[in-house]
């Protein structure tokens, strides 16, 4: 364990967007023995330009008039930083030369600000820790002088097309010269891997509390309660460019005796998809939050149908740790990242697997094996999430020594 150290993180979310993120939780579990500056992105002039009435805009505008303090404590051993510049929109610029000077310019602008505050704070020998902040912060390393940087990688970022026209370049530039490269998926540690050896797999942390805590004897909610058994259960957005949706098709196709439960919001590919016209397919919609444990208790087998496709490839699923801290036989694609699943999910690949294992998963379901999912779930903790951070720093530091 790292204690007693200085950390400042900047990367893609600021902590005042409500919904949760990987990075938040891991500034929170820092700050229990080190001292956080958790720093918001700085404002972009695009942003400014056509988003000024947001309120979220305008605190950033107080700030960079000097009409606001952008340095904020959240809690013990953690603060927010809101930047005082403005940064130029460039990502439009395809001239690489043109575009490298003026995001160093851009870079400079957001370190002055982060200065400042590391002045206030009186932060020390502090460790630089990125979160796929690729642009931005591509030259802190140098302005900064941080005692060691960490590169954070949680997402293949270059499966889109805002990243990818400058980021297939300064992505691999910036893993290479960080000092250690850590990743919540196999996939994307092998992926860091071949530019920086210093590169490792840390898992990943889940609140799983509203899960784990569940009832697993409460009644089902009222539109699941009616729908017979076997039913095969899917909670989560509904995206086309992530789900397979004739995977779903064909395994209500084959087995009319199933009954299919898709639990979420759906783009429009799904609205208007023939999955709506098959009888053993039932749309629930989007949920609250609190009560989706009750949705996937009430399935006899989870899926996770996704696509194998450059979004999904390293993405560390967490809806599997949902399925399975509910105790749920649970059937998914086959990918490098669900290899840490090996042992407690059945993994396919064709759609005829499918089929295949949600048969077996129905016929060894036992509380046994329940209980075994549950204690597997219950390991993917923030604690220790960023007990194998500390431990890839750690293990940078004595190769470096």
């Amino acid at each position: 364990m790292i204690k007693g150290r200085d950390i400042l993180i900047v990367g893609q979310q600021p902590w005042d967007v409500e919904i949760g993120s990987n990075c938040k939780n891991i500034a929170l579990e820092f700050s229990k023995h080190n001292r956080v500056l958790y720093i918001n992105s700085p404002l972009d002039r695009i942003t400014l330009f056509k988003h000024k009435n947001i309120s979220a805009v305008q605190k950033r505008l107080q700030v960079i008039k000097g009409k606001a303090n952008g340095l904020v404590k959240i809690q013990d051993n953690i603060w927010n930083l809101y930047p005082d510049e403005v940064i130029e929109s460039i990502n439009w610029i395809k001239n690489d030369i043109i575009y490298s000077f003026l995001n160093r310019i851009n870079n400079h602008r957001f370190a002055r600000s982060i200065q400042k505050a590391i002045k206030q704070l009186g932060f020390q020998d502090y460790i630089l820790f990125n979160d796929n902040d690729m642009f931005r912060s591509f030259y802190l390393k140098e302005i900064l002088e941080p005692a060691i940087s960490i590169y954070y990688s949680r997402d293949y970022m270059l499966a889109v097309d805002y990243w990818k026209l400058h980021g297939r370049k300064l992505e691999p530039e910036l893993i290479a010269k960080s000092d250690v490269c850590v990743a919540n998926s196999t996939y994307l540690a092998n992926y860091c891997r071949q530019y920086n050896p210093n590169s490792y797999y840390v898992g990943q942390g889940c609140d799983l509390g509203l899960f784990t805590g569940y009832n697993r004897q409460n009644s089902p909610p009222q539109d699941i309660a009616g729908i017979s058994h076997p039913i095969i259960g899917y909670v989560g957005a509904l995206q086309s460019i992530r789900l397979n949706m004739d995977l779903i098709k064909h395994i209500a196709q084959q087995r009319p005796d199933w009954n299919v439960v898709l639990v979420g919001p759906e783009d429009e590919q799904f609205k208007v998809g023939d999955l709506h016209k098959m009888p053993n397919v039932h749309f629930l919609g989007a949920k609250d939050p609190e009560l989706l444990p009750a949705y996937i208790n009430a399935f006899d087998v989870c899926i996770n149908p996704q696509l194998f496709n450059e979004v999904t490839v390293g993405n560390y699923p967490r809806k599997i740790d949902e399925y399975l801290a509910l105790g749920k036989p649970t059937v998914a694609t086959r990918t490098d990242a669900m290899s840490v699943f090996e042992e407690h999910v059945y993994l396919g690949t064709t759609p005829n697997d499918y089929l295949q294992l949600i048969q077996k998963a129905l016929i060894e379901n036992s509380e046994a094996l329940a209980q075994e999912r549950i204690s597997f779930a219950a390991t993917h903790t923030w604690e220790n999430n960023v007990n194998e951070i500390y431990q890839a720093i750690e293990q940078t530091l004595s190769v470096q020594a």
